[in-house]
């Protein structure tokens, strides 16, 4: 794989520095990207990152994924409109061995060209405000830092001296990279290039050497909108705070629009098969989300939870049996009762029973009135866990209990609800 031509046919370069080109030619090259840990857990916007030093390790090169630990407790300002809530270090400490544990996931840590981490706090820890001054602040002029465009931005606004110096130690964090690992390439979003190229003046400046620059374009949304996130937030790496079910869907729902653009930043398949599988679904774009859904559910979660998703998916909107239902896990029936209307009920009155119609119309409101839920019940509308209940006289018990804590409710085809028993 050749890096740069990888780059360049999905779409993903949008800028570099003269003679990057030869310098890669050889391969082996050492290069790396800076990961913010403010967030408690990696989101798929981090991830259009993490697959450029994906097709970096598969290009023959070797990565390095460098944790922002200092430049976490100052702020990045870049495509920023106001400052940042400064974090505390026990917090950015939690966050940032969480990420890392996330990203082992996605990039060879063993082997030719293994990636490794590196943490830029182990940079300045021992160092003093005296020593910053003399040897990161003295490299380079205050014109030079005003000209960055995440500067100028936000003059305005405010800014101030903690975050106007977070280009010099993204700068001295290259400086450091190049000097101890031999780190000749900085790669990043389009709107980290003020900040790359601050650090390859660190190495010309203070090292007479010469470092390289390259960006990927800022994905965006076909709606304007911004990637990485649906109507209700970001959309993490975590499945504790996106269950893969709502992750697999983000990718489901996409705009046909964008899927063109999310195949060849999100998927290890070749181009030839990229271009084959979209020549033949060209009519049926469902069909490629779908495909695309299936791999990055798999590669960032597991096929277990790929399997669960499937699972979910059909009791939602498939012709599942009670049988399946019984048989789902604690964890795929948590993820149902994220995706459709849930009630609470006291596990007393389980155990003492409660008739069906008391249970539609007083204990939820799945139904207005007790005529109503009687009256579905003699149309056949009503079941409970994929059983069709067909008597008023019905009583539900602890015994209907899915993995001791929930029972399906369905009015109809569409109209489900998941109850939550609770003490």
């Amino acid at each position: 794989m050749n890096f740069l031509e990888e780059l360049k046919w999905r779409g993903m370069l949008h800028d570099s520095t003269p003679g990057v080109e030869d310098a890669l030619k050889n391969g082996g090259v050492i290069g790396y990207i800076g990961f913010d840990p403010t967030a408690p857990s990696m989101t798929i916007g981090n991830y259009v990152q993490i697959m450029l030093l994906r097709f970096w390790q598969l290009s023959g090169n070797k990565p390095i994924m460098l944790f922002g630990g200092a430049t976490g407790r100052i702020g990045d300002p870049s495509g920023k409109d106001a400052e940042r809530q400064l974090k505390s270090g026990d917090e950015l400490d939690k966050n940032l061995a969480f990420q890392m544990e996330q990203a082992k996931k996605f990039l060879d840590f063993e082997g030719e060209n293994a990636a490794i981490f590196v943490n830029n706090y182990d940079f300045y820890k021992d160092m003093n405000a005296l020593d910053f001054l003399r040897d990161v602040g003295k490299t380079i002029t205050i014109s030079y830092m005003l000209s960055k465009e995440s500067v100028k931005r936000r003059l305005e606004t405010g800014l101030s001296f903690t975050e106007f110096s977070y280009q010099l130690l993204q700068g001295y964090d290259y400086q450091c990279l190049f000097q101890k690992h031999n780190c000749i390439v900085q790669m990043g979003g389009s709107d980290q290039w003020g900040n790359i190229t601050s650090g390859t003046e660190f190495i010309r400046r203070n090292l007479d050497q010469k470092a390289y620059a390259i960006t990927t374009p800022l994905l965006t949304k076909a709606d304007g909108s911004k990637f990485g996130k649906s109507e209700k937030g970001n959309i993490w790496l975590d499945p504790k705070m996106t269950s893969p079910y709502k992750f697999y869907q983000f990718w489901i729902n996409a705009d046909d629009r964008d899927l063109p653009k999310f195949t060849r930043y999100f998927s290890l398949k070749s181009r030839a098969e990229i271009e084959r599988l979209e020549a033949e679904f060209a009519d049926n774009p469902r069909e490629l989300k779908r495909i695309l859904a299936e791999e990055l559910t798999i590669r960032v979660h597991s096929q277990a939870d790929y399997e669960s998703v499937l699972k979910v998916s059909d009791i939602l909107f498939g012709k599942s049996d009670a049988t399946i239902l019984r048989g789902m896990s604690a964890e795929e029936l948590a993820m149902i009762a994220d995706e459709i209307d849930s009630f609470t009920i006291s596990k007393a009155d389980l155990a003492a029973g409660i008739n069906i119609t008391d249970l539609l119309a007083e204990k939820t409101t799945i139904l207005k009135s007790k005529s109503e839920a009687r009256k579905a019940i003699q149309n056949n509308a009503i079941s409970i866990n994929k059983v069709k209940i067909t008597t008023h006289e019905h009583i539900v018990a602890s015994n209907e209990l899915l993995k001791d804590c929930y029972i399906m409710v369905e009015n109809g085809k569409k109209n489900k609800y998941l109850l939550v028993a609770n003490d």
